[in-house]
């Protein structure tokens, strides 16, 4: 489920230098590339494979990194690693925030949290925030949505929990495949067991990333999904927020 090349080098996707939706502040975001699920709705099918990839060093990425910190700073931002699954190269992301931390940069971990808890560890130690991406809380829906098992993300958000780390969840709001009230209402329940969510983001679902799919020969499988109205969206959002979970 994991690759573990190198902590000095990996593969990325891209950068993406002034991010401003995935975390407090400004971010730099990592794109790292491979990832274990085929999520029906990924917007960044061509991060599947790690060898598709740049290969890159740490030094690299840091000196890249460091032309932003005045801005990172300023806005209370700082570096997100995402992908593709970043904890498919856990050494090379832990190498990363283990970097940023010497430099007193905020470090933010976008995940679905499927990998063995033991690969985690090691990254979480330098990781200031956790945005965990659970895709469903259904079992059968997870597994039609992602291609694996929901289990590993549940041990992993109750490990977050644990060790009280900060963690915003991101839940992507499909029509007729995630939108289920008891879907939504199971995961809003197992959410308010938590300590530590400090907010849930309902994400409408979106086909940005199917003129990808159709370039690289892949089967859209969501063509005539609709995007959820805005109604529906907070429909979603009341349920998290009957749990009194920040939602939005």
């Amino acid at each position: 489920m994991t690759n573990t090349l190198s902590k000095t080098a990996g593969y990325i996707h891209s950068i993406e230098t002034c991010g401003t939706a995935d975390g407090p502040g400004i971010r730099f975001i990592i794109f790292t590339s491979g990832c274990p699920l085929r999520c029906l709705y990924c917007c960044n099918p061509d991060c599947r494979h790690l060898e598709d990839g740049k290969l890159v060093t740490v030094d690299e990425l840091i000196e890249e990194i460091q032309k932003y910190i005045p801005y990172m700073q300023a806005s209370g931002g700082g570096v997100n690693a995402c992908g593709g699954e970043p904890l498919f190269q856990p050494q090379f992301v832990r190498e990363i925030f283990k970097r940023c931390h010497e430099l007193k940069i905020h470090t933010a971990l976008d995940t679905s949290g499927f990998c063995e808890l033991n690969v985690a560890k090691p990254v979480l130690e330098y990781t200031d925030l956790v945005l965990l991406d659970i895709k469903s809380f259904d079992a059968s829906t997870y597994h039609k949505v992602t291609g694996v098992n929901i289990e590993p993300t549940l041990t992993l958000a109750r490990y977050l929990n644990q060790i009280h780390k900060p963690v915003w969840i991101r839940f992507v709001l499909v029509p007729g495949l995630t939108d289920d009230p008891q879907n939504i209402a199971g995961l809003a329940d197992f959410l308010a067991t938590l300590t530590n969510i400090e907010r849930v983001d309902v994400l409408p679902f979106h086909k940005m990333g199917e003129y990808k799919w159709e370039q690289l020969g892949y089967d859209y499988q969501l063509k005539d999904t609709p995007n959820p109205t805005s109604e529906q969206v907070q429909a979603a959002i009341d349920i998290f927020k009957s749990r009194n979970l920040n939602a939005m």
